[in-house]
């Protein structure tokens, strides 16, 4: 189409240099009119002009780790641009943006924050809370993206079409288009906007008394990062009274909801917080950085998973009550099976043995007085057993099942819910969209039956949870690559890098690098080269590799040290080698 704008990447072409559409492989390569055009190897936003194009900016150079995740993007088919259409309507959308519509109850004059990360652009909720003669009132104000992201338009088409916003390091690729996730429907701070308000009262010990939903318009006063809100808490203030009181609450109910969790026996595993960026302002390479999650973080955590579940409750409740007319969309997670639990009761007992620990620490039995979240967070998290600890919770994660996007509510295990939905990212999850139209459509007494597009988003959600997975694990082999090929340019005696061997099966051991904290898999086959033994094996109990004399080489647990040996251009892998431990 004459004018349209497009992500391409720089070509040779028969007739010079010119850019190719990355997203339609259809349309040759057009010529460009400029007089010094990119390096063949850049991606750049084009657009078309007469047969040739223009180029509008460049968005990574090449050979750079930017343009290699535009690469990852384009083979998922993640176009960060969107159809003329959708950009037609969304300017239409900006010039009646509803905001002063007179049915929102009007709550500007509260001092909502958004707590987010650092560089976050598309803010989803915001938060204010009050002390109340019971106990606390908590109101979680979600962005109204289902009153301009309605079904029949080309914006729902595309946002269906896209199923979320997909994340990779330095940049991501929106659901929605940026002038609505960044613009008129994010709760920026100091303009109105439209939200969603699932208003809680809580009692004294954070045990929910009642909820209600409606539509509102806020205020956000503060963009807050949740660097800047743990450092409010550990003492540098913030200047403003309202604001300190509603965030000293926050501590206070996302404390009493943490306890409450631990005493429905809901698990939190200990994980390293893994934080992948670029480095420049041209995102040459990548830099990686670890540590663990501001407390902050897990208060936030609470409420949202507080209001999930609350969403949820009340699309179950009136589902019930009016069958056909409310369709809703629960996050299910199963519990794990009784065999998974006695295998991991069996490693344990193995894992005892292999390390000579306490059993009255280190053994759990399902059948026993301890649950298994009391289990893994009494142990040690410090030293070497600290590295049995890791691999133990992470062992205890493996027993877990997937969750997905149902039409049952058949309740959520790993949150310990009866009933949980994904109401709290409405920009960035077409089933959020989706949600808060039938809530909509519900409290305004004006139910469809829209079985057939549940039906739609059910299917496109669970994808999309696969093609974030299989994106992230693109851009860390990214990062491996790049993390390796600089140890191959030292020494074979200096790439020794310290690691925490997290599991194991007959092809493979998985170990932890301590920093930066990433996965890897060091193959079994490679082991028996570097050690130059071809018995080395797996041991019956799955938790030591061994030599046929049963030598342990390593056990679930240990501290290794991993050396990378060489890159297998046919194998698309590096051949890696450990180090035995010095005691065994």
């Amino acid at each position: 189409m004459t004018g349209s704008r497009f992500l391409g990447e720089i070509v040779a072409a028969k007739n010079g240099i010119g850019v190719k559409d990355t997203f339609d492989a259809n349309r040759p390569a057009l010529s460009l009119t400029l007089d010094s055009p990119p390096v063949a190897g850049s991606f750049v936003i084009a657009k078309e002009v007469g047969s040739g194009a223009e180029i509008e900016s460049v968005v990574a150079t090449p050979q750079s780790a930017r343009a290699a995740l535009y690469r990852i993007a384009a083979s998922r088919g993640l176009n960060p641009l969107f159809p003329e259409a959708v950009e037609r309507e969304v300017e239409e959308l900006i010039k009646n943006d509803g905001i002063d519509d007179p049915a929102l109850t009007d709550l500007t004059a509260l001092p909502f924050v958004t707590i987010d990360g650092e560089t976050s652009m598309d803010l989803d909720q915001a938060l204010f809370l009050e002390e109340t003669p019971r106990g606390y009132r908590v109101r979680y104000a979600l962005a109204d993206a289902a009153y301009y992201v309605r079904p029949g338009t080309a914006l729902f088409d595309e946002a269906l079409r896209r199923g979320a916003s997909f994340y990779l390091p330095g940049f991501m690729v929106p659901m929605l288009p940026r002038p609505l996730s960044e613009g008129l429907v994010s709760l920026n701070p100091g303009v109105d906007r439209r939200a969603m308000l699932i208003d809680t009262e809580l009692d004294r010990e954070g045990q929910i008394l009642g909820s209600t939903i409606s539509r509102v318009r806020i205020r956000s006063a503060k963009k807050l990062s949740f660097g800047r809100v743990q450092r409010y808490y550990e003492g540098e203030g913030l200047g403003d009274d309202a604001m300190e009181k509603s965030l000293d609450l926050l501590k206070k109910v996302g404390e009493l909801r943490m306890r409450d969790a631990v005493e429905r026996n809901v698990v939190r595993y200990r994980r390293t917080e893994l934080a992948i960026d670029l480095l420049g302002p041209e995102g040459a390479r990548f830099v990686v950085t670890t540590g663990a999650r501001h407390r902050v973080e897990l208060y936030n955590e609470q409420l949202s998973l507080l209001c999930n579940a609350e969403g949820a409750r009340f699309l179950r409740d009136e589902s019930e009550r009016d069958k056909g007319h409310v369709q809703p969309i629960y996050r299910v997670h199963p519990p794990p099976s009784a065999r998974k639990i006695e295998a991991f009761e069996e490693t344990l007992a193995a894992l005892c043995r292999a390390h000579r620990l306490d059993e009255s620490v280190w053994r759990w039995r399902s059948d026993g007085e301890q649950t298994l979240a009391e289990f893994l967070r009494e142990l040690p998290d410090e030293g070497e057993l600290g590295r049995v600890a890791r691999a133990v919770h992470r062992q205890a994660i493996m027993v877990n099942v997937r969750s997905s996007f149902q039409e049952e509510a058949d309740g959520h295990h790993g949150v310990g819910a009866d009933a949980y939905a994904r109401f709290s990212a409405p920009m960035r999850e077409i089933v959020g969209v989706f949600l808060h139209k039938e809530t909509w459509e519900k409290l305004a007494g004006e139910g469809h039956e829209d079985e057939a597009l549940r039906d739609a988003i059910v299917a496109r959600a669970n994808d999309v949870k696969m093609v974030q997975k299989r994106i992230t694990d693109e851009a860390n082999r990214l990062v491996i690559d790049q993390l390796f090929a600089i140890d191959m340019a030292k020494a074979q005696s200096e790439r020794g890098r310290a690691a925490t061997v997290m599991g194991m099966t007959h092809g493979k051991v998985y170990v932890l690098l301590d920093d930066p904290a990433i996965d890897l898999k060091v193959y079994v086959r490679h082991l028996r080269r570097a050690h130059n033994d071809e018995s080395m094996r797996l041991s019956k109990d799955r938790t030591r590799l061994i030599r046929e004399n049963g030598q342990t080489v390593a056990r679930i647990g240990d501290a290794v040290t991993v050396r990378v040996v060489e890159r297998d251009e046919k194998g698309d892998r590096w051949v890696l080698s450990i180090d035995e431990p010095a005691e065994t």
